[in-house]
C-alpha cells in the first residue's frame, strides 16, 4: 500500500482567496483505468477518516487516480462547514489544481464524495456545464436531513446533466433509495442507484460482522471502478 502524494492548493477565489488546503493523490496500480476521482469527504470528518483513506487505497488498487481533499473549515481544524459558496469554490480551486497535477485528470475526471462532498460536488457540476467532467459519484445522498424529508435537496440535479452513480443504503436516515429513485429515473442522462442492502448513511450493516461489512465495502468499490470504466468505454 503506497503513501499517498500531497498535494497543496492555493484557494484563488471567494472570501477564502490566499488560503491554503491539502489534497492527497492516490497514484493508480499498474492496471491503471486512465481516469481521476475525486473525492470530497462528510461534514464531520476530513479526507484522513479511516472511511475516506480506506476507500482511495482501494479505488487506487483498482486501477484509478483518486484524489481526496480537506474543505477549508476542516484544513484550518474548524468543525463547522462554511457556507456553500466558499465549499464550492474550494473544490473548484481544487479541480483546477488537480488538472493541472494529474495527468489522467485531463483524460477523464470524475468527481464526487461522500455525503456533503458529494452534495457540493453536484451543486458545482450543476452550476457549470462546461466544467470538463465525465461523470460523478456519490456515496451516500444527503436529499435531506435526517427526519426533514420536506427539505428536500434535488431541484439541482437536473441541471447537471452528466452520468451520475449514487450508492445509496436503504437505512439511510439522509434520504431512501425509494426517496430517490424517482428523481434519479427523470435526470437525463438517467443516474444509476446503487442500493446497499442494510446500509446506513455510510454503508454501515446494523450488527457488528467485520466480514460481512468488508464485503459490502468491496462491492461498492468494485462498483464504482466498473462504472467509470463503463463510461469510458462509451466515451471512447
Amino acid at each position: 500500500m503506497r503513501n499517498p502524494n500531497e498535494l497543496s492548493v492555493r484557494l484563488q477565489s471567494g472570501g477564502t482567496a490566499g488560503a491554503t488546503t491539502t489534497a492527497l493523490v492516490y497514484a493508480a496500480a499498474e492496471r491503471a483505468l486512465g481516469a481521476t476521482l475525486m473525492l470530497g469527504h462528510g461534514a464531520g470528518a476530513g479526507q484522513r477518516s479511516a472511511f475516506m483513506v480506506d476507500f482511495a487505497h482501494a479505488l487506487s488498487a483498482l486501477g484509478l487516480d483518486v484524489v481526496t481533499f480537506n474543505f477549508l473549515y476542516t484544513e484550518q481544524r474548524r468543525r463547522i462547514p462554511d457556507r456553500a459558496p466558499a465549499l464550492e469554490a474550494c473544490y473548484r480551486d481544487v479541480i483546477a489544481a488537480v488538472r493541472e497535477a494529474v495527468p489522467s485528470a485531463n483524460r477523464g475526471l470524475f468527481i464526487g464524495g461522500k455525503s456533503m462532498g458529494g452534495r457540493i460536488a453536484t451543486q458545482v457540476a450543476a452550476a457549470d456545464r462546461d466544467l470538463p467532467i465525465a461523470g460523478l459519484v456519490l456515496l451516500g445522498y444527503p436529499l435531506h436531513p435526517p427526519g426533514r424529508p420536506d427539505q428536500r435537496r434535488d431541484k439541482h440535479l437536473a441541471a447537471i446533466r452528466r452520468p451520475m452513480l449514487i450508492v445509496q443504503g436503504d437505512r439511510d436516515a439522509f434520504g431512501l433509495p425509494a426517496e430517490l429513485r424517482p428523481i434519479v429515473q427523470q435526470l437525463e442522462p438517467p443516474a444509476t442507484l446503487e442500493v446497499i442492502a442494510k446500509g446506513d448513511h455510510s454503508f454501515k450493516l446494523p450488527r457488528r460482522d467485520p466480514a460481512g461489512q468488508a464485503a459490502v465495502y468491496v462491492n461498492i468499490q468494485n462498483t464504482i471502478v466498473n462504472w467509470i470504466a463503463g463510461r469510458l468505454k462509451t466515451r471512447s
